[in-house]
């Protein structure tokens, strides 16, 4: 097994399930180590779920090594409640990354749809089914949150510039045809 240039964990935050996903970056392309979800008990004081949240990132970090943090960056919408927990638990995964020494990256619902499906406003399902091309796994998650991790560290990957070359800088692209030529597996087959 080839060693990993780089290992990115992203993180869907949430105060009642947390996404997690783990990609290894490759001299031969980018590979699927783990995602999934941490759900928290809603009869836990918000507290214990923040201290929760902490401790699996923390654990996700050193089970697997990350070198980068990605989080998804909450979307305002008109709950203040819901966005102050939100942040809050996007807080404590950013304070677990920062204990660790991590460089910490932060994307827009909106960047990271755009960075794997094209289209910034794709749903759910269309992220997962790209995800599922770009890295080659067919069963679908039962929770929504581990896939939409999963894009945050892809998202990050693309954005570092480093699309399917092993983790060194890409060139300059001069269009669309150059880049589907330079990233023939983003092409979508029927």
């Amino acid at each position: 097994m080839q060693k990993a240039s780089k290992i990115i964990l992203g993180i869907d935050p949430g105060t009642i399930i947390m996404g997690f996903g783990l990609i290894a970056v490759k001299q031969k392309g980018i590979e699927l180590m783990d995602m999934g979800v941490l759900k928290l008990s809603t009869t836990d004081d918000a507290y214990q779920r923040l201290e929760k949240i902490h401790n699996k990132v923390s654990e996700l970090i050193k089970k697997y090594k990350a070198n980068d943090f990605a989080i998804e960056a909450p979307f305002f919408g008109k709950n203040v409640q819901s966005m102050l927990k939100l942040g809050r638990a996007q807080g404590v995964a950013i304070a677990a990354a920062m204990q660790a020494g991590l460089p910490i990256c932060e994307y827009s619902p909106k960047k990271i749809k755009q960075s794997i499906t094209g289209n910034g406003n794709a749903s759910k399902e269309q992220v997962m089914k790209m995800l599922q091309q770009i890295l080659s796994f067919k069963e679908d998650p039962k929770y929504m949150d581990a896939t939409d991790a999963l894009a945050v560290a892809l998202c990050h990957h693309f954005q570092q510039g480093n699309i399917n070359n092993g983790g060194t800088k890409s060139k300059k692209l001069t269009g669309w045809n150059d880049f589907l030529s330079k990233n023939p597996e983003r092409i979508k087959k029927n």
